[in-house]
């Protein structure tokens, strides 16, 4: 049996299959990517040449269990200057999680860059947000305990050394050139190409934080309906959980800036991806599209190699010029998928990507909200049903008028407000029918629905009243 990243495999004595190590040995190497996703949904894989470097040679199976794993980021301050941590301060911070409750260093050279404990890691962003990334669990309950773990070990250690987190979507205070750079390869590759594509791309990589949940699939049919539903219903996770109204101290005229920045960040590798939508959408398109998307690095030697720009069919071929002759394994294809960032992405599972950070009982509610929408069968199928005449120019819109207007935006015979009290109701009634009383989580974003007021106008109303237009107190209200 093999657990990769939340599903479970089984193998099965039977014919002579293979997923090679090397992709690029099969007959056809762009199949190779397309059958690792059908091995995951549990179909059969039969392009292979079946020879010694095959990982396995049987037919594999997938088991569903429905797990669900959350991941979430999150600022690091001094709590005396409210000052984003240095990386000094942050790589105290991790020597001293991993020593006082016994997690594994990440370490890149002599660099701690991460923690791993289990199937649980903790790792850094570019500007030193602070992300967990949850292990794969199957109820609410579990990853919410886990959530609260995680700001346990965290607040003990932080508060010894007069460090704090704040939960929001976008820095609300410092300018890019206060934000301290984290020391990992990748991060300097990416940092110099983000200019030559998109006018906001650095301001993604080291000014917002997210929360994000990702979802098995049980077939490639399960997977479409399910990336359908997620990316119809993005925007309005986007405004329910919309958290990111201030820049350098200021509002910035969003409820989501943090959403707004993706718009120009790289519009090669972002976006509502419309093809998911189209009669012929499938594993194979998905890698199709994700051939195409430029690359950014390959990594060899424990050394990430600047590819960026550079075209993974060329990698196919042995003809990537930054590293002639070469050709890719599978790694080098889920490193690629990495980096790539459309509103709902397909790895192993699918990650919903919509919604701003925030403070710890909206993590819960979001695993919730779409854990009801999209793991009941009648709730999936009313959302399917609910979005089906929604076109392209619809959700496009939604995706480019919600980060401002938020729940308020225009949408049909009214507003959007009124579709998101309806799958609001159903992810209630989704969570109810799995009968573990997950319902509870809901109730962070319940009246944000009810009353189509988000997050961000509530951090606006304060700021513009209580808090006398100064942005520091958000660090206070906001605090983990």
């Amino acid at each position: 049996m093999w657990v990769v990243a939340g599903m479970t495999l089984v193998s099965q004595a039977g014919p002579s299959y293979c997923i090679p190590t090397d992709i690029s040995r099969c007959k056809t190497a762009q199949n190779v990517v397309i059958g690792w996703y059908r091995l995951l949904a549990g179909d059969l894989v039969t392009d292979c040449i079946p020879e010694e470097k095959c990982l396995s040679h049987t037919v594999v199976l997938r088991m569903l269990f429905k797990l669900i794993g959350t991941e979430h980021e999150k600022f690091g301050f001094e709590i005396g200057t409210l000052r984003p941590m240095k990386y000094e301060q942050i790589a105290e911070l991790l020597h001293g999680i991993a020593e006082r409750f016994d997690w594994d260093k990440i370490m890149e050279g002599d660099t701690i860059i991460g923690l791993q404990q289990g199937k649980q890691s903790i790792s850094l962003e570019p500007g030193g947000q602070f992300e967990l990334s949850g292990a794969p669990v199957e109820t609410l309950h579990q990853t919410c305990a886990e959530v609260n773990s995680h700001l346990y070990q965290v607040k003990a250690v932080a508060e010894e050394m007069g460090t704090g987190f704040l939960g929001i979507g976008f820095q609300p205070k410092w300018a890019l050139k206060d934000i301290p750079i984290m020391p990992k390869g990748r991060y300097d590759i990416m940092r110099n190409y983000m200019p030559k594509v998109g006018s906001l791309g650095l301001d993604m990589m080291f000014r917002t934080c997210t929360v994000q949940v990702n979802l098995d699939f049980s077939s490639e049919a399960d997977m479409i309906r399910k990336f359908r539903a997620g990316l119809a219903l993005q925007p309005i996770a986007t405004a329910l959980f919309a958290n990111s109204p201030f820049t350098d101290g200021k509002p910035n005229g969003y409820l989501s800036k943090r959403s707004h920045i993706w718009t120009d960040t790289d519009n090669n590798r972002a976006g509502m991806l419309p093809f998911v939508f189209d009669d012929n959408f499938g594993f194979e398109r998905y890698v199709d599209y994700a051939l195409d998307v430029p690359m950014y690095f390959v990594y060899r030697k424990k050394k990430y190699i600047d590819c960026t720009g550079m075209s993974f069919r060329d990698f196919l071929a042995g003809r990537l010029p930054c590293i002639p002759g070469e050709l890719p394994t599978l790694n080098d294809w889920e490193n690629h998928l990495t980096t790539i960032f459309p509103e709902v992405r397909l790895k192993r599972y699918l990650e919903m990507r919509g919604a701003d950070g925030g403070p710890w009982r909206r993590l819960c509610a979001l695993p919730a909200f779409w854990v009801g929408l999209l793991y009941d069968e009648d709730s999936l199928q009313s959302v399917l049903d609910m979005t089906a005449e929604w076109t392209s120019e619809e959700r496009q819109m939604l995706r480019n008028k919600v980060p401002k207007t938020g729940l308020k935006t225009p949408f049909r015979d009214g507003l959007l407000r009124h579709v998101a009290e309806e799958v609001l109701k159903l992810a209630k009634d989704g969570l109810e029918r799995r009968g573990f009383k997950e319902v509870g989580f809901l109730n962070a974003v319940a009246e944000v629905a009810s009353t189509g007021i988000t997050p961000a106008e509530k951090l606006l109303e304060l700021y513009h009243g209580k808090w006398g237009q100064s942005i520091d107190p958000v660090f206070e209200e906001l605090l983990y």
